[in-house]
């Protein structure tokens, strides 16, 4: 079942496994939360996650473990379980296929995701409707007339690692192109500024009449941005990019990207509220919370302007509209 999530008005302090023995208590959680930078460092929208996690964690008494491990082979996670040293486990990063969730669900070891994948229905979940998100992006794009609509999306090496919200967020992209009849053209970057211009470079050599983007990489924006100018593509006057991005990044940019929240700070407090509930009620049945942000509006779309250059169909319009005169 679907649904928002009020905050616990009762059990703050430190918690107790129903049945347990209190000499068997760490009082410790542990987030499971590999880094996504390229040099295997934590960019700024994970350490939002990582600081929404420890700080809810303390009002509920609990010293939070984090821990980088992105498969259930780890030796550092195996040990954590077998050994039971901590209380219990948020997940994040969850991938399609994700042995760390495997692992626990057969260990028996209380956790609960940020993030979903089919092995988390029985556990409770809170994540973003990535693919709502990034279908409503398109529509509103084509609501301004645009037709050529690319999709900026994670890494390469995310996106085949399989990580969920990468791939749901072209799935949600690529059904509402389908849904429209258009062409849907999807594009992998890095996440820093030369990654963000190379994309840039990529998209339009291979459809110079391109005119909007659907970005779901916040870390390339910058460099996004650069490679349109140097493009000639001034933002949104001829060119127009929307995405789903943390306020922060979002409005650093200039002008402010017209974009859907990634309330990190929100879906942080849910997690720790889930693995309280899970520790505390371990036989009540798992929620499961899907926020939808709203998309705020910006500066950063406006109204199609073809590129009259690479518009055959516009460009013969306009010769018939405005015919040569022999005098």
């Amino acid at each position: 079942m679907t649904e928002r999530t009020v905050n616990l008005a009762t059990g703050r302090g430190a918690q107790t496994h129903s049945g347990a023995a209190a000499r068997d208590l760490t009082h410790t959680l542990a987030l499971l939360y590999p880094p996504s930078g390229a040099n295997r460092d934590y960019p700024p929208v994970q350490l939002a996650f990582v600081g929404g996690v420890a700080e809810t964690a303390t009002t509920y008494g609990y010293d939070l473990l984090l821990t980088p491990c992105k498969s259930g082979k780890d030796p550092a996670f195996r040990r954590m379980v077998s050994e039971r040293r901590v209380d219990g486990v948020i997940v994040m990063e969850v991938r399609r296929e994700d042995d760390r969730i495997q692992h626990l669900t057969e260990a028996a070891f209380p956790f609960v995701a940020i993030g979903r994948n089919s092995g988390t229905d029985g556990v409770g979940w809170v994540d973003l409707d990535f693919a709502g998100l990034a279908n409503g992006c398109v529509r509103h794009l084509a609501e301004l007339g645009h037709r050529r609509i690319a999709f900026v999306n994670k890494s390469e090496q995310i996106v085949n690692s399989g990580y969920g919200y990468a791939l749901l967020g072209n799935e949600g992209y690529t059904e509402a192109m389908q849904e429209m009849e258009l062409t849907a053209r999807a594009y992998p970057s890095g996440d820093n500024v030369g990654a963000g211009e190379d994309v840039v470079e990529r998209i339009l050599q291979d459809d110079p009449a391109t005119t909007s983007l659907v970005v779901m990489n916040e870390a390339a924006l910058e460099g996004i941005y650069r490679g349109l100018t140097r493009h000639g593509r001034s933002v949104p006057r001829d060119f127009s990019v929307v995405g789903v991005a943390a306020s922060r990044w979002a409005e650093q940019v200039s002008p402010p990207l017209t974009a859907a929240e990634i309330p990190a700070k929100e879906m942080s407090r849910i997690g720790v509220d889930l693995m309280v509930e899970r520790l505390t009620s371990p036989a009540s049945s798992p929620r499961h919370v899907l926020l939808k942000p709203l998309i705020t509006l910006r500066a950063s779309t406006g109204p199609c302007r073809p590129v009259l250059d690479s518009e055959p169909e516009l460009e013969l319009e306009l010769e018939a509209e405005f015919p040569d005169l022999d005098f």
